[in-house]
């Protein structure tokens, strides 16, 4: 994944101020900074849930949103967008699953409606991914009787169903209780131990320096500092990175165990 010089404003708000970054195959990116400083907008802009003012993104070598046509840029129809971003898995805030329907189904139908995949093969993928997230045995259960925790790992499934290219994700643990955090975090961690390309915006930040290879500060839509994760939550360089950091205890950017087992 490549973004060069990305630009976004909503109204006289600057979102993103000029954002380049690269994400190689494999590779885990953590976003982190204060709030308001675009890291949510950035992921949305690369899922083309947002459209973008300046700049150029690029997913395999293939330009996202937009195509050359007689020497210039014009928008791509909404079904080679779709395509595009049945590349990407994205996991947000809130799980935004389908209540009405069972969590198996929450898996299989766009496999089924959207990417025509017969209904067993949908069902045999939607299962191995609710194994891979310790959820299997929920298969039949309604959203609403899992926990926050169970729901978001039911997201992430659901996020792994098209096989994307890389996953983004907008704070995955933000709107779950503490107790629930780490099994979620868990789950990504065995993606990221898994090959799987990865930008993370989040707030956990001895998660960040722990799993991610490396790590991208953000501050006023703009890369403030970024490297490798370790040698940037133990020295950073700038002053605004330093204050940042500053404001958490010092247990709480370095590694602590996350519990597999404690994934009910």
């Amino acid at each position: 994944m490549v973004v060069r010089d990305l630009r976004k404003r909503f109204g006289d708000h600057q979102a993103l101020d000029g954002v380049s970054l690269e994400v190689g195959e494999g590779e885990v990116v953590a976003v982190i900074g204060p709030s308001g400083s675009g890291k949510s907008t950035l992921v949305r802009c690369m899922h083309q849930l947002e459209s973008i003012d300046g700049g150029a993104m690029y997913l395999d070598g293939e330009l996202l949103g937009y195509a050359a046509h007689r020497g210039h840029l014009r928008p791509l129809p909404d079904r080679r967008v779709a395509a595009q971003r049945r590349r990407m898995g994205m996991v947000f805030q809130q799980f935004n699953l389908f209540p009405h329907w069972s969590v198996l189904r929450n898996l299989t139908e766009a496999q089924v409606a959207v990417h025509g995949r017969p209904s067993g093969e949908a069902r045999e993928e939607a299962m191995r991914l609710l194994e891979r997230v310790g959820l299997a045995e929920k298969a039949h259960e309604h959203p609403r009787r899992l926990s926050g925790g169970q729901q978001q790992r039911v997201a992430i499934a659901r996020a792994l169903v098209t096989r994307p290219r890389i996953m983004l994700f907008d704070e995955p643990t933000s709107a779950l209780d503490p107790e629930l955090v780490d099994e979620v975090l868990s789950v990504v961690r065995d993606l990221a131990h898994g090959g799987m390309t990865m930008i993370i915006v989040t707030h956990e930040m001895s998660f960040a320096r722990e799993v991610a290879g490396r790590c991208v500060f953000m501050e006023k839509g703009r890369v403030v500092e970024s490297g490798a994760s370790r040698d940037l939550f133990d020295h950073p360089t700038s002053p605004r990175l330093q204050a940042f950091l500053s404001r958490f205890n010092r247990d709480d950017v370095h590694e602590r165990p996350l519990e597999k087992e404690s994934m009910p």
